[in-house]
C-alpha cells in the first residue's frame, strides 16, 4: 500500500539479537508482523537489536581494542555472509553502512575515544541489522519501510549528578508525545515499519545510547509515544518464569502479571526484559507481552494494568556478585544525620544502594554490580572514607535470593520451610520491600548454589506460590521443552462405574485396586541391585494388600506389636524371617514379643541395652543409625538429623558397638530411613555409601537397609519417580561395596496410588465469594492434608465429564479449622449435594491413620481385584 491506512493504532514488535541472526528467524518476523497487521488492522513497528554478539565486538572497538581493524573486518565478513544466506546483494544493501563502520576507525575522535565517538561505534550494529531486515522483508513481498530511531527518540537533558558517561552511553528518552509528533510518525507511507533499538538522538545532534537492554526500552518508548495497543518483546524464551528455568527445570511460565510485579521480577534477576522498559508502558497504559520467536504459539507473558491481583509468590530469583557494606559503631545510635553522612559518601563515589538493613548500632547496605561500577579501587576509597565515622566491613561475593509477589507480609506464615532452609545457610541480611512486593535474603554466593530448586519446590508445597491459578501460572519449563515423563492415567478412571456402585452402599469409603499394588511391587522386583524388599505396613495394613505383596515376594516391616499381630493373624504361615520389626521408643514388652516371634529386631539407642540387657543378650539385631541429615516432602516426615527422634546418633555408633559386644549381641544389619517423599534419586545411593563405612567398622554386618520414602506423583503435574535412574545408582554403589546385601522397605510407593477415598458431597455453599464443597469425610478419615499440607487430587466422580469448572474449597465435617482437603480446586460448577467425590492416591496413610474424632465412624474399606498376571 502506498498511502497511510485509516487506522492510527500501532503494535510494536521488538526482536533481540538471537531473533535476527538467522534467515528462518527473519521469515518468522515477517510472518508475525503481517499476521499482527492483518488480525488487528493496526500498523506494525518492528524494533530490532544487532545480530547476536555484534554489540560485544563493537564494545571492544569502543574500548580501544588493539586489533580494531581485524575486528571490523570480521564484522564486515559476518554481515556479508549473512546477506549471502539471505540471497541479497551485500554491496547494494550494506555498502554504505559498512563503509561508515570502517570510517569510524579513521575518525579524528577515535584516537581519544571520545564518548560521542563511542556512541557512534556502539550504534552501528542496530543500523546494520535493521537495514538487512528491511531489505529482506521487502524482497519477501512485505510493504515495509525503514526509519532511523534517532529521528524519533530524543535523549532527555542531563540530570543533576549524572556522569558524563551516562549522559551519552546510558540515556533515558522522552516518551510523552504531542499531537504533532504522532501525526508526523503516522505519516509514514508504509503499513509496516522497521527501526532500531538501543540508539537515540543526543541533544547535540549526535548519537546517544540507551545502555544494555536498550532495545527493550526503545520498544517501550515507541509504544508509549504512539499510544500503541501493545508492545511485544520477542526473544528466545517464552516469557518470564517463576525462576530461571535453566536452574529450575520445574519453573512455571508466568502468563499474566501486572506492571509492578513484572518490574520487581525484572529488577531482581529476570534477564528476559529490561526493568527500564516497563515504566513507560505502565504510565502510558500500554500492554506488554513477552513471546518466543521459535515457539510463537505459546501464550508468553502478558503484562498490563488490568490483571486481577492474585496474592502469592510469583517468582524467585538469584543475583550474584552482590557486595555488602556493613557499617557499625556505638556512636551512630540516635545520632542525628548519621545516615545522611553515610549516604553522602556513597554518592561521592557514584554508588547507588540497593538494599538497606539497620539496627541500633549497625547499618548494612548492598550494592548490585549490575547497577553500580563496583571495583576494588572504588570500594577501597569508600571504606577509607567510611572508616572515619564507623567500623566498616566489606562482604563479598554474596548472592541475593528474592521472592517476588503480591502481599508478601500476609504470606510470612506460609514460608516456614523457606525460613528453615535459609536457617541452614549463612544469612547476612533480610530485606522486605516497603511496597510489599518482595522479600530478599542475602547469603554467601557459594551457599546459593543448588538452592533455588529447593526453595521453588518449598514455595509450591507450602501454597505460598499458587501455581493452581491458571490465569497467572502456565506450563513448566520441562513441559515446554518436552522433557517431562508423563504420569500414567489413573486406574480409577476405568473403574468409574464400579466405584459409583460401591459408593451407593455408603460413604466415606476407601477402595483399593490390587492390580496397581502388584504392578508397583513388580517394578521394584525388576531392580536387580536390591536383595531384600520389605513393605512398611504402617502405610496400609489391609489383609488383601499384605497377602498380595507377600505373594509377590515382599517381606513385611512392622513398627509395633499390634502390627506384628496383624501380620501373623493375616498370614499365620509366614516365616518370621520375612518380618522386620523397627520400633521407636517402644516399651520393653514389645522388644520381648518381637524376639519371641522370631522376627528381625532393629534397635536405635544404647540406653535400651543398658536398661534391659537381658532382653537383648546374645541376640542378633539390626542397628538403625541417624546419619545426621534428613529429607522429605514436609518437615514432619523428615526422620533424620538432630531434631529427629529416630536413629542412633552417628557419633555414638562406637559406644553402641562396645555395649553390644559386652552382651554377646551380633549386629547383622544396618538401617537408616531419613525421610518420606524424597525426590532426589541420589539420596539412597549416598545413604548406602555412608552406612557401608559404618558396616566395615562393625565387622559383622551382612545387609544394609536404606529405608523407603520413594515418592509418588500426587498431582497431575508431578512426574513418576525415575526408578531406572534410581536402580542404576544403586547398582553403581553396590559395585563399590560388594560385601553387603541391600534391602529397602517402601510403603507409600507400593500402595498410595492403589487407593481412593470416596466421599459424598453434603453441602455446597458460598461465603464472601468463596465456594465450598462439604464432604461426609473429614480429617478423621484422611488426615494427611491437615497434618502435612499434603496434596491429593480431588474429582467429582458423578460429574467427571463436566467441562464448566470453577474454584472450590473442599472441606469436611470435623470441628477444626484444619479440616480442609484442598483449596481453590477446580470442580464442576454444577457440583451439588449427593455427588460422589473422589480423593485420589489415598491408599497410603489413609485408613491406617483414621480416627473416630468427633465420634465420627471409621470409613469403610473395599478391594477391587483382578487375576494376578
Amino acid at each position: 500500500m502506498s498511502a497511510s491506512p485509516s487506522v492510527d493504532r500501532w503494535i510494536v514488535l521488538k526482536f533481540g539479537g538471537t531473533s535476527v541472526s538467522r534467515r528462518h528467524r527473519w521469515d518468522t518476523i515477517g510472518k508475525l508482523a503481517k499476521k499482527r497487521a492483518d488480525e488487528t488492522g493496526a500498523r506494525v513497528l518492528v524494533v530490532v537489536s544487532a545480530l547476536s554478539g555484534v554489540t560485544n565486538e563493537l564494545t571492544a572497538l569502543a574500548d580501544g581494542a588493539a586489533d580494531s581493524r581485524e575486528r571490523v573486518a570480521a564484522l564486515e565478513q559476518r554481515h556479508r555472509e549473512f546477506l549471502a544466506e539471505l540471497e541479497l546483494d551485500a554491496e547494494a544493501v550494506l555498502g554504505k553502512r559498512l563503509a561508515a563502520l570502517r570510517g569510524l576507525l579513521d575518525d579524528p575522535r577515535a584516537a581519544t575515544r571520545t564518548l560521542d565517538w563511542q556512541a557512534e561505534v556502539l550504534g552501528q550494529g542496530e543500523l546494520l541489522s535493521s537495514t538487512i531486515g528491511a531489505a529482506y522483508l521487502r524482497a519477501s513481498g512485505l510493504d515495509i519501510g525503514w526509519a532511523d530511531a534517532r529521528d524519533w527518540l530524543d535523549a532527555l537533558p542531563p540530570q543533576p549528578n549524572q556522569s558524563e558517561w551516562s549522559r551519552r552511553l546510558s540515556v533515558s528518552c522522552q516518551w510523552q508525545s504531542d499531537a504533532a509528533w504522532k501525526a508526523r510518525f503516522d505519516a509514514q507511507p508504509t503499513r509496516m515499519l522497521i527501526t532500531q533499538g538501543f540508539i537515540s538522538r543526543h541533544g547535540d545532534g549526535g548519537t546517544a545510547i540507551l545502555g544494555r537492554g536498550g532495545s527493550d526500552t526503545s520498544a517501550a518508548y515507541f509504544g508509549a509515544l504512539l499510544g500503541a495497543s501493545r508492545v511485544e518483546i520477542w526473544t528466545d524464551v517464552p516469557g518470564m518464569f517463576s525462576a530461571n528455568p535453566r536452574e529450575v527445570p520445574d519453573a512455571r511460565l508466568l502468563t499474566r502479571l501486572d506492571y509492578y510485579e513484572a518490574q520487581e521480577i525484572a529488577t531482581t534477576g529476570a534477564k528476559v526484559l529490561h526493568p527500564r522498559s516497563i515504566k513507560p508502558c505502565r504510565d502510558a497504559g500500554v500492554a506488554m507481552a513477552i513471546l518466543d520467536t521459535e515457539r510463537p504459539d505459546l501464550p508468553g507473558t502478558r503484562i498490563d494494568g488490568t490483571a486481577e491481583p492474585v496474592p502469592g509468590v510469583k517468582a524467585i530469583s538469584r543475583r550474584n556478585g552482590i557486595v555488602l557494606v556493613s557499617m557499625e559503631g556505638i556512636g551512630m545510635w540516635q545520632q542525628v544525620g548519621f545516615l545522611a553522612d553515610v549516604f553522602n559518601l556513597f554518592k561521592k563515589h557514584g554508588l547507588s544502594v540497593d538494599l538497606i538493613g539497620s539496627a541500633e548500632t549497625n547499618v548494612t547496605v548492598s550494592l548490585d554490580p549490575s547497577e553500580n561500577l563496583v571495583n576494588t579501587d572504588v570500594l577501597s576509597a569508600l571504606s577509607a572514607d567510611l572508616s572515619e565515622i564507623c567500623r566498616v566491613k566489606i562482604i563479598v561475593p554474596c548472592a541475593a535470593i528474592t521472592l517476588v509477589g503480591r502481599g508478601m507480609r500476609s504470606l510470612l506464615h506460609k514460608l516456614s520451610d523457606v525460613w528453615a532452609t535459609f536457617g541452614k545457610e549463612r544469612v547476612h541480611m533480610i530485606s522486605q520491600s516497603s511496597n510489599d512486593l518482595n522479600l530478599t535474603f542475602v547469603i554467601d554466593e557459594s551457599d546459593a548454589d543448588g538452592l533455588l530448586p529447593i526453595l521453588h519446590a518449598e514455595l509450591i508445597d507450602s501454597g505460598a506460590m499458587p501455581v493452581g491459578e491458571g490465569e497467572v501460572f502456565g506450563p513448566r519449563w520441562r513441559e515446554i521443552t518436552g522433557s517431562v515423563r508423563p504420569r500414567p492415567l489413573p486406574w480409577w478412571r476405568g473403574e468409574r462405574a464400579h466405584l459409583l456402585r460401591l459408593a451407593e452402599a455408603g460413604t466415606p469409603r476407601y477402595v483399593y485396586h490390587l492390580p496397581t499394588v502388584r504392578e508397583r511391587a513388580r517394578s521394584l522386583l525388576a531392580i536387580p541391585a536390591i536383595d531384600q524388599r520389605y513393605y512398611a505396613i504402617k502405610a496400609n495394613s489391609h489383609p488383601a494388600i499384605l497377602e498380595a505383596l507377600v505373594q509377590e515376594g515382599f517381606g513385611l516391616e512392622c513398627v509395633s506389636h499390634g502390627e506384628l499381630r496383624r501380620v501373623f493373624d493375616t498370614l499365620p504361615e509366614l516365616s518370621p524371617r520375612r518380618v522386620l520389626f523397627t520400633p521407636s521408643f517402644a516399651p520393653k514388652a514389645e522388644y520381648e514379643a518381637g524376639f519371641a516371634l522370631g522376627v528381625t529386631v532393629t534397635l536405635d539407642n544404647v540406653e535400651a541395652l543398658r536398661h534391659w540387657p537381658e532382653v537383648f543378650r546374645n541376640k542378633q539385631i539390626w542397628l538403625r543409625i541417624d546419619l545426621g541429615h534428613g529429607d522429605g516432602h514436609h518437615e514432619k516426615v523428615n526422620t533424620g538429623g538432630k531434631q529427629s527422634k529416630f536413629g542412633l546418633s552417628a557419633a555414638r555408633v562406637d559406644e553402641f558397638v562396645d555395649a553390644a559386644r559386652a552382651l554377646g549381641i551380633t549386629i547383622t544389619g544396618l538401617h537408616a530411613h531419613l525421610g518420606s517423599g524424597v525426590e532426589t534419586s541420589q539420596h539412597w545411593r549416598l545413604m548406602f555409601d555412608e552406612l557401608a563405612g559404618f558396616a566395615r567398622r562393625i565387622g559383622t554386618v551382612e545387609i544394609i537397609d536404606i529405608g523407603g520414602g520413594l515418592p509418588i506423583p500426587y498431582s497431575a503435574e508431578d512426574e513418576p519417580f525415575d526408578l531406572e535412574r534410581w536402580g542404576a545408582g544403586l547398582a553403581e554403589v553396590r559395585a563399590v561395596h560388594p560385601a553387603f546385601r541391600l534391602a529397602i522397605e517402601p510403603g507409600r510407593f507400593l500402595v498410595a496410588e492403589s487407593g481412593v477415598l470416596l466421599a459424598g458431597a453434603t453441602q455446597v455453599i458460598e461465603k464472601d465469594g468463596i465456594h465450598r464443597v462439604g464432604l461426609d469425610a473429614g480429617m478423621n478419615t484422611l488426615i494427611r492434608p491437615a497434618l502435612y499440607d499434603a496434596w491429593h487430587d480431588i474429582e467429582n466422580l458423578s460429574r467427571l465429564d463436566d467441562s464448566a469448572l470453577g474454584p472450590f474449597d473442599v472441606v469436611g465435617p470435623i470441628c477444626e479449622s484444619s479440616d480442609v482437603f484442598g483449596k481453590r480446586r477446580q470442580l464442576p460448577v454444577a457440583t451439588a449435594p449427593g455427588d460422589v467425590m473422589l480423593v485420589a492416591d489415598a491408599g497410603a496413610y489413609g485408613y491406617s491413620m483414621a480416627s473416630t474424632y468427633n465420634q465420627r465412624e471409621l470409613p469403610r474399606e473395599d478391594v477391587i481385584d483382578a487375576p494376578a498376571r
